[in-house]
């Protein structure tokens, strides 16, 4: 099982208040550079400005971004926690149904495993995408900027969170979200979460890439000064319950074929009902159906009933008997969660069709953890999104 120890945390070092929302960030990959020139237009020392850097500053981009760490570092605009620590993450939110519920989870250093190795398990197979941005600004800078999100597969990781620690951060981000982070040194109360998270696999939910970036410089170190604190990564766990995830789906949109192409191909393994005009309240539609949805450009749409016998032997996922339907017919595919961004991708015409899909459950994901099977790209959109800027780690210390 992988080692999850408390770390020396580095982080915004404000004297009169905890409120760090104007130096925060979402995830670098769930924005783009328009955006994260505003952060940076707003606040000079927001986050972005080390975590996201832009190709118009050159080659150097990421050495510039390591000598600013470096500077606010010594200028105290960060500061480094005198003691490792495990960092208690509590986000308060609004969820689809309206009801306000606090999630909680922790920030530690999960130790970096190989593939195949066990102990941390991916969960969905990913997409291509380019790793050298992140591999690039990790060996610039020495550091974690941004958490991998786990999930523990056992039992009790909440109850251990439960009593508070020691405020250091917040931040309300742009969605009404409360983020919290508590830190937490008690040599005690330390032993128990670093026993409770170690002693059981932990589920990669969000930030495979991370991981595999992590693995990559683990490599490219070792046997050299450069390799403390490489064989860990910065990683917030929670428990893998339903109280602590809120899951959103991830939707497809269809181009490089027509509608009535895909509607028809579609109907080979579902069967068609009217969906009238689609909007929001469609997916509750679709989950007391047990259905997805087809949505056409002009925002009509149609449910889809899978058809069973089709698809015997084909896992119990929107995600997988979407591959399976389409798995001979050419299309191209692209992915996006929220309705209203679905609609608003058709309405400018950058797909020709969408699908909507149902949220993974937890027994879903729980599945795959016990089965070592993995989910279709793209399956699972954990919310809320974990905030850049409230705790990194140094692998210097």
């Amino acid at each position: 099982m992988p080692k999850f120890e408390p770390f020396r945390g580095l982080r915004y070092g404000t004297r009169t208040s905890t409120d760090v929302s104007h130096l925060t960030s979402p995830p670098y990959d769930v924005f783009d550079e328009q955006t994260r020139d505003s952060y940076a237009a707003n606040e000079e020392h927001n986050i972005v400005m080390i975590d996201y850097p832009v190709e118009r500053d050159g080659e150097n981009r990421y050495e510039l971004a390591a000598q600013m760490l470096h500077s606010w570092i010594q200028e105290s605009v960060l500061v480094l926690d005198d003691a490792p620590s495990f960092y208690i993450y509590r986000m308060t939110f609004i969820d689809e149904t309206g009801t306000t519920r606090t999630t909680v989870g922790v920030l530690g250093a999960l130790e970096v495993v190989d593939v195949g190795s066990g102990g941390v398990l991916p969960h969905e197979q990913t997409t291509p995408k380019a790793k050298t941005d992140r591999l690039d600004l990790t060996r610039a800078t020495r550091a974690n900027l941004s958490p991998v999100w786990g999930l523990s597969l056992n039992q009790g990781l909440t109850e251990l969170l439960a009593d508070r620690g020691t405020e250091v951060a917040r931040c309300t981000d742009e969605q009404g979200v409360v983020h919290v982070v508590e830190r937490v040194d008690e040599s005690v109360r330390l032993a128990r979460i670093a026993e409770c998270v170690a002693s059981k696999p932990v589920l990669i939910a969000d930030g495979h890439h991370r991981y595999a970036i992590s693995r990559t410089y683990r490599d490219e170190v070792s046997g050299t000064p450069q390799a403390t604190g490489a064989g860990s990564t910065l990683t917030y766990v929670a428990e893998l319950v339903e109280e602590q995830l809120s899951i959103a789906a991830i939707h497809r949109l269809y181009s490089a074929i027509s509608p009535d192409q895909l509607q028809r191909a579609l109907g080979r393994h579902f069967t068609l009902s009217d969906a009238g005009t689609v909007d929001a309240s469609t997916l509750a539609e679709m989950l007391s159906r047990g259905a997805l949805c087809l949505v056409r450009p002009d925002g009509q749409g149609h449910f889809l009933t899978p058809m069973m016998a089709t698809f015997e032997g084909v896992r119990d996922l929107d995600s997988a008997r979407l591959e399976h339907a389409l798995r001979d017919v050419d299309h191209n595919v692209s992915y996006q969660h929220g309705v209203n961004d679905v609609m608003h991708a058709l309405h400018e015409g950058r797909c020709s069709a969408a699908v909507l899909i149902r949220p993974v459950s937890i027994d879903q994901i729980r599945h795959v953890a016990d089965s070592g099977e993995l989910m279709p790209p793209k399956s699972t959109f954990f919310t809320p999104k974990l905030r850049t800027g409230l705790v990194m780690r140094p692998l210097d210390t």
